[in-house]
């Protein structure tokens, strides 16, 4: 199943409706966020006329650096950080950093390098508190794709990571939401149709489960919370003009534009 946010002008109040996307190319409106009980409604729309949003409202995202290996490598080289954390490393952004698909990341005047960071991004269908890996994956509604857009020079600069990574549009989310993933999805990220990042999900020091297992023993996870799962090796400048894409077998592609913010 794959579940999008959109808007549509044929819909009266013009207001983000959540649907369920056919192959067919159509989207039958639900009556809510599916990981509160919403339900089809039996309208349909074409998505060609409509337009994709951020698929999910996150009360807050969490984010987990250098889960690859060949990442935290590529960190210790570029900034001298130690190399795989023996336990997940948390940071937040704010739910103000997300941007929709096809939405501009706005390159801010204080930084001077802001990097690509494509992920998969794991979206919480239950209230879940404490859970054991064993269990874990039942919290879980879906799979999507996020760019942790991160401002590279800051980040050093700061020695935390909030500002670097919390500028508003830093977190391109989408464009939809799938229920089921293989564990060994692809992803990659281009940089004006250049593949500048390649891996596979399996790859993660640690994978789903232990995540959210980990991360509820911490904070309460609610439904529609996101999880940013860590980068793979490759990560790099983007510049004003530039358009970028991350794309993960199952779940397809969010590209997005770079602007230079005033």
């Amino acid at each position: 199943m794959h579940t999008v946010r959109f808007c549509h002008p044929q819909l009266p109040d013009h207001a983000p409706h959540y649907g369920l996307l056919h192959p067919a190319g159509t989207i039958e409106r639900l009556d809510g966020a599916p990981w509160l009980g919403g339900q089809p409604t039996g309208i349909w729309f074409d998505v060609e006329q409509g337009q994709l949003l951020a698929p999910c409202l996150p009360g807050k995202i969490v984010c987990v650096g250098k889960n690859y290996r060949d990442h935290a490598a590529e960190m210790a080289q570029l900034r001298g950080d130690a190399g795989v954390p023996p336990e997940p490393l948390l940071f937040l952004k704010p739910p103000s950093a997300l941007a929709a698909p096809g939405e501009s990341i706005v390159y801010p005047p204080q930084s001077e390098r802001v990097d690509y960071e494509g992920e998969l991004a794991l979206v919480i269908g239950r209230t879940c508190r404490r859970v054991p890996v064993e269990r874990a994956l039942d919290y879980l509604f879906g799979y999507t794709a996020a760019n942790d857009v991160t401002a590279r020079d800051l980040q050093g600069k700061d020695k935390q990571w909030t500002r670097a990574k919390g500028f508003d549009s830093f977190c391109p989310l989408g464009p939809l939401i799938a229920t089921e993933l293989a564990p060994d999805a692809h992803l990659s990220t281009t940089l004006n149709g250049k593949t500048v990042q390649s891996s596979s999900i399996d790859r993660m020091v640690f994978p789903p489960a232990v995540l959210i297992s980990y991360i509820s023993a911490v904070m309460t996870l609610q439904p529609g919370d996101v999880i940013l799962t860590g980068t793979p090796a490759g990560i790099g400048p983007m510049q004003p003009g530039d358009e970028v894409g991350v794309t993960i077998d199952g779940v397809g592609t969010l590209t997005n534009p770079v602007v230079r913010g005033l």
